[in-house]
């Protein structure tokens, strides 16, 4: 009973130790900073890089000393007879050669004296560790992209909602007015309606928003690695996002080509390609090799190996073999051109990205440009249309105005308010795109 109650003890305090870990709110910054650890992708690539040094170690193994050991023991069944002349009569006699049993211990270490593929090998771990670190670089750069985009997508829903419960309120007031005007036979039925149409529209935008928000919220939750359900405060919010990430420096970064990680991912593949060409010509050279063994052999008529009395006779070898290619019929020659040709596309390819990256840097910079001047042009229209709005809310009451005219102005209104939550969204989202391109950021 006692264990008992410490397992389920130990269990609880396990569980209230995972749920301390689970954080109830974020930050954009701490949301990114979660991510990186626990983003289920970027556990996966850290987790590649630990591969990757475990075969750099593997490799380098190969080259150091190995030692094997081994027990045989035979037992003869039938023993192999050999007719011989012991007397010189010409009349041979069966002779039995040794003891029907015996058993053999050896042990023997290998040793790596000079192999060409050997020393490739080890280059190739080395580059090869460096290709993994390079796909955990880049998978960290898409992961925080994610997050921000996916934290964005929650705040946007979530302004939304807030925008639309305010314009169901002032709709259902001026229609609560307007629904009085018209009892006391002061204004038209097609008033009442056109509000009435109005309002249905914001309310049903409002069911759809929140349907999104719950989606958007999933989604951050997978994208930083907690459950699907799990339950979040988000600290910031997205207008002061979009200050934080107005950068117009940003833009006037100059492209250092070379730091960016597509470009060192394809430099690798070059020097993976370099390395191969390298390998196939050191299948030309010799190969030196050296062994030791040593072992103990004992026979016997009976199993009597475990006896102290059995006798055991040692026995010890070294030796050194040379493997020297002649003549392959041009394998050889066919490998090393085949691994040039893989070199030469691994250059076209790597001058390829270079152009690539340059154009996606100068494509970022164009978008995030456009997402700044595109915000300040919406803000711009946002407080127009409010105005716009105001004075025809003020004309209608005062009979000045149409119902329709009212309607027109309040959905120009609503259609600018959708705008402006999206361009402050794009602000933040292609400031990420142009730091990725660029990879001018630091993560933790």
């Amino acid at each position: 009973m006692r264990k008992t109650l410490l397992l389920v003890t130990g269990l609880i305090v396990t569980s209230i130790g995972i749920s301390q870990e689970i954080p109830s709110s974020l930050s954009l910054q701490e949301a990114i900073d979660y991510a990186l650890e626990n983003n289920r992708t970027a556990i996966n690539a850290e987790r590649d890089i630990t591969v990757a040094e475990k075969q750099k170690w593997e490799t380098i193994a190969t080259g150091l000393p190995q030692i094997s050991a081994g027990i045989n023991y035979q037992n003869a069944i039938k023993q192999q007879v050999t007719p011989v002349d012991i007397n010189g009569d010409g009349i041979d006699e069966d002779f039995v050669l040794g003891d029907p049993q015996n058993v053999t211990a050896i042990a023997t270490l290998n040793q790596k004296i000079f192999d060409g593929s050997y020393i490739v090998g080890l280059q190739s771990a080395k580059v090869f560790l460096e290709i993994s670190k390079n796909a955990k670089v880049k998978t960290d750069l898409e992961v925080r992209k994610s997050v921000i985009e996916a934290y964005g997508n929650v705040l946007l829903a979530e302004e939304s909602i807030a925008i639309l419960n305010k314009n169901i309120a002032v709709l259902q007031k001026n229609l609560d007015e307007t629904t009085k005007i018209f009892e006391n036979g002061l204004e038209e039925e097609e008033s009442v309606e056109q509000l009435k149409i109005t309002l249905s529209g914001v309310e049903s935008q409002l069911n759809n928003t929140s349907r999104l928000k719950s989606l958007a919220y999933q989604m951050l939750n997978i994208t930083i690695g907690l459950d699907l359900n799990s339950s979040i405060v988000l600290t910031d919010d997205l207008e002061t996002l979009t200050t934080q990430n107005l950068s117009i420096e940003l833009l006037n970064t100059d492209a250092s080509i070379g730091n960016t990680i597509d470009y060192q991912i394809a430099e690798n593949d070059k020097v993976s390609k370099e390395l191969l060409v390298k390998l196939e010509k050191s299948k030309a050279l010799p190969t030196l090799n050296a062994f030791i063994n040593g072992g103990y052999t004992g026979f016997s008529e009976t199993f009597t190996f475990a006896n102290s009395s059995q006798r055991w006779i040692g026995s010890s070898i070294f030796g050194v073999s040379l493997d020297i290619p002649i003549f392959s019929s041009g394998m050889r020659s066919a490998s090393t051109q085949r691994a040039q040709i893989n070199l030469e596309k691994a250059k076209t390819d790597l001058s390829e990205t270079e152009q690539k990256i340059k154009l996606q840097i100068a494509s970022a910079k164009s978008d995030y440009q456009f997402a700044i001047e595109d915000y300040q042009n919406k803000k711009e229209n946002l407080a127009l249309a409010e105005r716009i709005e105001n004075k025809n809310q003020t004309k209608f009451f005062e009979g000045i105005a149409s119902s329709f005219e009212l309607r027109q102005a309040q959905t120009q209104l609503y259609a600018a308010q959708q705008e402006l939550l999206q361009a402050m969204l794009d602000v933040i989202n292609n400031k990420a795109a142009l730091e990725t391109a660029l990879n001018n950021i630091t993560l933790n």
